[in-house]
């Protein structure tokens, strides 16, 4: 559902529906008709959805229009796998090169992920703004590494698997798992300076999420919803 606050900028409020499943795998968003139900112009509902297209939470199709992603989970794992490989290598260059301002913004970070809740009080979606912590947790765990072309491509990659995770956030086995102990050990690894530890748990958490996705079964809830 699109939220009815007009308070919210438009691209927000069209991201939330996206990450809720508001429109399912394959639908096409019309402009026009999104602007009518945001009461804004279509203009600003363009700028929004070419926003979210570069964050691969739609696809723009030439002389077609914006389209919500099609599932592809094969793809996903390859993407995961992908994920392991970059920021393993990120990941060690930061713990090698960090300083003590490193050490310091990575806790913040993670001090503020923790105080934030995961999901919210009233669904089982993830909260937008532990979203938003989350990630500027793992972006501080590589930002030491000093190589902003993978940085760049770390967080493409992740963009890349954000709608996954949110769509499977619901399910039951999302709900069983223990990500703050999780982060937990990756933060105390990092810290310690432990690079291997450190690579080993994120490549783990990482591929934890990506069996949390695949055990969601969510193609087959897609199908069912486009029917």
């Amino acid at each position: 559902m699109i939220s009815a606050n007009s308070e919210i900028p438009v691209v927000e409020r069209i991201r939330y529906a996206i990450l809720d499943g508001t429109w399912p795998p394959g639908q096409r968003l019309g402009p026009l008709a999104l602007a009518e139900q945001l009461d804004t112009s279509s203009t600003v509902v363009r700028e929004a959805l070419t926003r979210l297209a570069g964050e691969s939470l739609l696809e723009a199709k030439v002389n077609r229009g914006f389209f919500v992603p099609e599932l592809d989970l094969q793809e996903f794992r390859d993407v995961t796998e992908l994920r392991c490989v970059t920021e393993a290598l990120a990941l060690r260059l930061s713990i090698e090169r960090g300083d003590l301002q490193w050490e310091t913004t990575l806790l913040a970070a993670h001090h503020r992920m923790q105080k934030t809740p995961r999901r919210l009080p009233d669904c089982n979606r993830v909260n937008d703004e532990w979203r938003r912590a989350h990630w500027g947790f793992h972006h501080a765990l590589l930002a030491a590494c000093g190589c902003e072309p993978m940085l760049k491509i770390a967080a493409s990659l992740a963009q890349s698997t954000d709608l996954y995770r949110a769509w499977a956030a619901p399910a039951r086995e999302a709900s069983k798992r223990n990500v703050e102990h999780e982060h937990q050990d990756l933060i105390e690894a990092a810290l310690s300076r432990d690079a291997e530890t450190a690579i080993a748990l994120l490549c783990q958490h990482y591929r934890e999420t990506a069996r949390v996705v695949l055990d969601a079964g969510l193609i087959a809830k897609a199908e069912v919803k486009g029917k």
